[in-house]
């Protein structure tokens, strides 16, 4: 995959190499994120603005290379309730056919029995190999709803229509989608891009606050492997909202978003499939920065405790912890990571978990290769580093976990 271009009103910016020169370019207005898979010859947008969902019908029909007759919306009650009718509306003013079917709300719902009513309501419809899925909503529904689309009549189009922070900023872009099982997160998918992204910020003012603190964590995660701008312009915005929560939906956020978004597909483009050689900083690896952990924490609380990102920060913690530890990162920049955490918002305690049935879920991560995990630590805010399982002994890790779940909030 590759990013061609980004359109600014009708200027062409190329941002290729943008991560290699440790710089991302920040732009004002920029409306449209192009992305082109090399190999399948597969190109996508991503549309970024606020009140931009009533426009998803006539999107679709651009993004398209055909025409479809029927398109089926994948959602939960919550979201459907807030924005399905403007969803159905758009999509029906473009002469669509269109159904909907609504899963439960939650991480426990991402399993392959949901997946297998989803496929059957998709057979029901009567979608042909031309016609499309839209997931509307947050991460769960979108890693659901595109793994159905993968995997009926062996995969037909879909589009993002991310309703939720952290899935505006991350599981949206890059085509991982997936179900969880009993022993892990994620442990079942395919990888299968969008035909389209839609990103429509007015539906952040309907979050709950734990839901934007989830993505502020995922903001944080992805600064801290990326590079030292987009890190310090998430904590730049983090430290406005705090003063002014009023402030959420503004410019500042739409910029902060397409700069998330950039970074997500510039490493994407050049790593799509997570390949299991590459080491380096630039390899999609780095994204999991957070995550080894994190996962163990929501698997072990049966997904009840935690949201993602919640997850996710204190995993950050955790590896950063470790880094520090094994002499990698400075005190002074673990204490930076801190900070910026705090900033996020609380996170819900963590430190009465058993950390023997967190390092036993952490064996069974989905990313170990011939039994070891690779984990993503940090030499410095914005440089990740992949390092090796056998570097890591038990009672370094226990170490890390202790110190890591603190409660520091």
């Amino acid at each position: 995959m590759e990013i061609r271009n980004v359109r600014i009103g009708n200027r062409q910016l190329e941002i290729e190499n943008a991560l290699s020169s440790g710089t991302l370019q920040e732009f004002e207005n920029l409306q449209r994120l192009n992305v082109r898979l090399a190999v399948a010859k597969h190109r996508y947008e991503i549309k970024i603005g606020r009140r931009t969902l009533p426009e998803l019908g006539d999107e679709i029909h651009s993004w398209l290379p055909h025409r479809a007759r029927r398109v089926a919306v994948i959602s939960n009650q919550k979201v459907f309730s807030l924005y399905g009718g403007q969803t159905l509306k758009s999509l029906r003013a473009a002469q669509y056919v269109v159904s909907h079917w609504l899963m439960g709300d939650g991480e426990q719902h991402k399993t392959l029995a949901t997946v297998q009513k989803a496929l059957l309501f998709l057979s029901e419809t009567g979608l042909e190999r031309t016609d499309a899925v839209v997931a509307l909503g947050g991460g769960v529904i979108g890693d659901l709803a595109g793994f159905a689309a993968a995997t009926y009549l062996r995969g037909i189009p879909f589009f993002q229509v991310p309703t939720t922070l952290i899935a505006q900023i991350d599981s949206s872009v890059g085509g991982k989608t997936g179900v969880n099982l009993p022993h892990g997160k994620n442990l079942v998918g395919a990888f299968h891009q969008p035909c389209g992204v839609l990103i429509d910020t007015e539906t952040l003012t309907t979050l709950a606050g734990r839901d934007l603190v989830s993505g502020w964590c995922e903001s944080i995660k992805q600064g801290a492997v990326g590079n030292r701008t987009l890190f310090k312009q998430t904590r730049d915005y983090l430290k406005t909202i705090k003063s002014n929560p009023d402030a959420l939906v503004s410019p500042a956020l739409e910029k902060l978003i397409r700069s998330q978004c950039a970074f997500k597909a510039a490493i994407v483009t050049g790593d799509e499939r997570e390949t299991t050689e590459r080491t380096d900083h630039l390899s999609r690896r780095v994204l999991n920065f957070g995550h080894t952990v994190g996962h163990a924490l929501e698997s072990i609380t049966k997904y009840r405790r935690f949201r993602h990102g919640e997850a996710v920060g204190y995993g950050m913690l955790v590896a950063g912890q470790m880094s520090k530890d094994l002499g990698l990162l400075a005190t002074s920049e673990l204490e930076l990571l801190r900070a910026t955490v705090r900033l996020a918002g609380s996170l819900p305690a963590a430190s009465d978990l058993d950390e023997g049935a967190i390092m036993r879920s952490i064996l069974r991560d989905k990313k170990s290769v011939d039994g070891r995990i690779k984990w993503v630590l940090l030499e410095r805010i914005g440089r990740a580093r992949i390092v090796d399982g056998r570097e890591i002994t038990p009672r370094l890790l226990r170490g890390s976990i202790t110190d890591g779940l603190k409660k520091n909030f």
